[in-house]
């Protein structure tokens, strides 16, 4: 964010503490076990992003898409919280690990709405079809930074929790609560690719792209109801989510060293990447690399993540999920490789001539870049610190 923000007016100390309270709102999101805690973690991060979208208060876009993101968070949020008091109705706790202990048959009801008004606001947290329509509004508005930081700090920390909720409270147990997830998940992967094939907007690619891939995770997640070990899924999850963040913060780290927040829009135009290869070829080479692996294509994050998920989805015969993560990836190449085509067009002009990014910014996107290769050539490492991780947690 620092060269990002450089040249524009005004202290720009209370965007950095901002990121920090986002950060920590994330954090006691995923060491929540109580929903006190849980809605603490929630808000502190949901209002500290509210003010980061907004931060150059100057334009209207970044504007519209932080009232767009308060309107709709709250509504989820407070949906949350009824679905909350229905729980606590039904078991008398508000600990997650008490949520598969109703009072009586007569509070079954009470539990099982509950746990569906619980998973829609987190579904809208995750930007899960049908509650993904902020998504594309607010990645393009928010600056490019912020746009990284939801995309994946935000998305991790809910993943997170839904992934405690499901350990601890057995929350996908019922019938009725399985279907609805992997309705969301099967949506979520074809409708988030086929609408991104429409798009010519990067921000709104990649943000339709999210949309997608939260609904691949959720493969892990119904494995963890469905096998009698949650160990596998849950290793699953956490390379799929090392490999996501990795990738994405490359992408968006991309956006940010040609955008500017003093010199209007961001770099966000798919038409403005032509000749990025023969311009700017280390930061097209890092774009690259994270659409590669967003895509799936091997020796990158991307590909062992997929196999992983391929792997627990077999493993726990959901056969529907494995044909719509298939189907899904293969129409996701068509987009990513839109904008490859276009960096390795012919020349366009020199747009971005007037911004040159750091030295700290050209070692942090090849760190990220040089990762996302690691990780997809050697995950040994990533395996065992999933494991090592996931031992601590009792899995």
């Amino acid at each position: 964010s620092y060269r990002y923000l450089s040249g524009r007016r005004g202290e720009l100390e209370e965007f950095y503490l901002l990121t920090l309270l986002a950060t920590l709102g994330a954090m006691v999101m995923v060491a929540a076990t109580h929903f006190a805690a849980f809605v603490l973690g929630l808000e502190i991060l949901s209002i500290s992003l509210y003010a980061m979208i907004a931060y150059p208060e100057e334009r209207r876009p970044p504007l519209e898409a932080a009232f767009k993101y308060l309107v709709l968070s709250a509504v989820a949020s407070t949906t949350m919280l009824f679905g909350m008091a229905l729980a606590y109705s039904a078991t008398g706790s508000l600990y997650f690990a008490d949520l598969s202990d109703p009072a009586g048959a007569a509070h079954a009801a009470h539990l099982l709405t509950g746990q569906l008004l619980l998973f829609a606001g987190l579904a809208f947290k995750l930007s899960l079809v049908p509650f993904h329509l902020w998504t594309p509004d607010v990645y393009q508005g928010a600056p490019a930074p912020v746009g990284g930081f939801i995309a994946t700090v935000s998305k991790v920390a809910v993943f997170a929790l839904l992934l405690r909720l499901s350990t601890a409270g057995d929350s996908l147990a019922t019938p009725a609560a399985f279907l609805v997830v992997m309705a969301l998940a099967v949506t979520s992967m074809l409708v988030g690719n086929l609408l991104a094939l429409l798009q010519d907007n990067l921000k709104r690619i990649l943000a339709y792209s999210s949309v997608a891939h939260m609904g691949y995770l959720l493969i892990a997640l119904l494995a963890l109801a469905r096998l009698p070990e949650a160990t596998f899924a849950a290793e699953a999850a956490f390379i799929y989510l090392a490999g996501y963040v990795a990738t994405t913060l490359t992408a968006f780290g991309v956006i940010a060293a040609l955008s500017s927040a003093a010199g209007g829009e961001d770099a966000e135009a798919v038409a403005g990447y032509r000749g990025l290869f023969w311009r700017r070829p280390l930061l097209a080479a890092c774009l690259t690399t994270a659409l590669l692996s967003l895509m799936g294509l091997p020796l990158t994050a991307g590909f062992i993540g997929k196999f992983y998920l391929l792997a627990i989805g077999a493993q726990g015969a959901l056969w529907l999920l494995l044909w719509a993560l298939i189907v899904g990836s293969a129409v996701g190449i068509y987009y990513y490789l839109k904008v490859i085509y276009a960096m390795t067009s012919q020349a366009a002009g020199e747009a971005d001539a007037h911004l040159r990014e750091t030295g700290v910014e050209r070692t942090l996107l090849v760190t990220l870049a040089v990762t996302v290769i690691a990780l997809g050539v050697y995950p040994t490492s990533l395996i065992n610190t999933a494991r090592a991780l996931l031992g601590g947690f009792g899995l």
